[in-house]
């Protein structure tokens, strides 16, 4: 309920703010899919659920949610915690969970905000995710949202869309770390063809 009030509200705003969504027809519009995105700002979260018809699901960093009035504010948001740089065995469940029940789950495969045209390994959960859900991956690239708001907002703020990408040769074998990372890095490319474009 929350967050369909909120999303109808914030998306007024960026409306005004001149929004532009690329691709939108590629996202599927029901079963379970994976979002993956580009990092840049705070802002990307919301203008990525602004942008999408349906609900995400969002990992977001254990440390919005240690206090409570917060924490109950973006569970209400469908955002829930994840500890970063570990193997967060609870915030894994929450996902394949999620999936589970074909609802969207939105992952940053970098694990933090990197600042526009700087490069940071992907993570090897959003591979890892996807290969043990069966889940296919929907690459996304916000494009302007490092600005300021509202007034720093001269550039065009974009949300491109890309085409879901399949693992199915990967759902019967047993991956390590390794190879995991190689397939993640292979989705952040996915990512930045979206943002030469």
């Amino acid at each position: 309920m929350l967050y369909t009030l909120l999303r109808g509200i914030v998306k007024i705003f960026f409306h005004f703010l001149g929004l532009k969504i690329d691709g939108l027809h590629k996202l599927p519009k029901e079963g379970r899919v994976i979002v993956a995105s580009n990092h840049v700002s705070n802002w990307d979260p919301i203008i990525i659920a602004v942008a999408l018809d349906r609900p995400i699901h969002f990992m977001a960093k254990k440390e919005l949610f240690s206090n409570p009035i917060f924490s109950l504010f973006f569970r209400s948001l469908n955002a829930f915690p994840v500890k970063r740089g570990t193997a967060d065995r609870k915030a894994i469940r929450h996902a394949l969970a999620v999936l589970k029940d074909s609802k969207v789950l939105g992952i940053f495969p970098e694990g933090v905000r990197v600042k526009s045209g700087m490069k940071k390994k992907a993570q090897s959960g959003v591979a890892m995710i996807a290969i043990k859900s069966k889940t296919p991956i929907v690459p996304i690239a916000c494009i302007g949202t490092n600005a300021k708001i509202p007034f720093g907002w001269i550039k065009p703020l974009v949300v491109k869309v890309g085409r879901p990408i399949y693992l199915t040769e990967y759902y019967e074998s047993k991956l390590n770390s390794a190879v995991l990372e190689e397939i993640s890095e292979d989705i952040l490319q996915e990512i930045d063809k979206l943002l030469s474009k």
